[in-house]
């Protein structure tokens, strides 16, 4: 199995790696770990590259097949033979935007949560943008002005953020992870991984967030629309 580093230190962008696996169907290889997050919960996948002997290839895309991480190369370079060490490198920039933006995600929906009892429905992002779903009846300008200034609040109140593996069953018994859709985790998953920001959010999350909110910097909520009687999405974007 891959060692994903980027479940225990978000912050790693560069890593050496042994190909373990080749996928010649997809030109790609397995490696032993890997700092490339493949996607995920509405997180995109991580850009960057790899390089090994004279070669060099940016990462095409990250894809679980049968439980492995293929990384797809480019055609243009040969597929290193299994044994080989390797670097990889992310694309910092890009991977550090969607860090903050996942965890301002995380952040508003802590406090519609907690300040409203309304829980989420769906979600997705790119660098510095995002939106989501909540099972809002009614949301008016007033409503959103007021949610927009309590999640800079928290932003400013400097929270820490902190992530870490549950046994499943006891991932069952904690109340404020149901909003999160635990039950529809595949069964075999043993272990599941929760991202917390103190005192504010808890949810199960395989994603890359920033330690603290602080990081995360001003949230402007850009506009918001009804998808549906009980179903109101929120965009949201940051400033670099």
């Amino acid at each position: 199995m891959t060692t994903r580093i980027y479940h225990s230190d978000s912050y790693q962008s560069k890593f050496i790696a042994e190909v373990t696996f080749r996928n010649e169907e997809n030109h790609g290889v397995v490696l032993s770990q890997t700092a490339f997050f493949p996607g995920g919960g509405g997180q995109p996948g991580d850009k960057g590259t790899i390089s090994y002997e004279i070669h060099k290839s940016p990462i095409k895309k990250i894809k679980n097949i049968d439980g492995q991480l293929i990384h797809f190369l480019t055609q243009s370079v040969p597929l290193p033979e299994v044994g080989i060490s390797l670097t990889g490198e992310i694309d910092w920039v890009y991977r550090y935007q969607l860090m903050r933006t996942h965890t301002a995600m995380h952040i508003l929906c802590g406090v519609v949560f907690r300040d409203y009892g309304v829980s989420v429905t769906g979600g997705n992002m790119t660098p510095l943008k995002g939106r989501m779903d909540f099972e809002f009846s009614s949301l008016d300008k007033d409503l959103v002005s007021r949610i927009e200034e309590t999640v800079n609040i928290e932003v400013e109140n400097s929270r820490p953020v902190t992530w870490r593996n549950v046994p499943r069953e006891a991932a069952f018994k904690i109340p404020d992870l149901i909003r999160t859709k635990i039950n529809l985790l595949p069964k075999h998953i043993d272990e599941i991984r929760i991202v917390e920001i103190e005192g504010l959010d808890l949810q199960a999350d395989g994603g890359t967030h920033v330690k603290n909110t602080s990081e995360v910097g001003k949230i402007n909520i850009a506009d918001y629309k009804s998808k549906g009687r009980e179903n109101k999405r929120i965009y949201l974007e940051l400033s670099n």
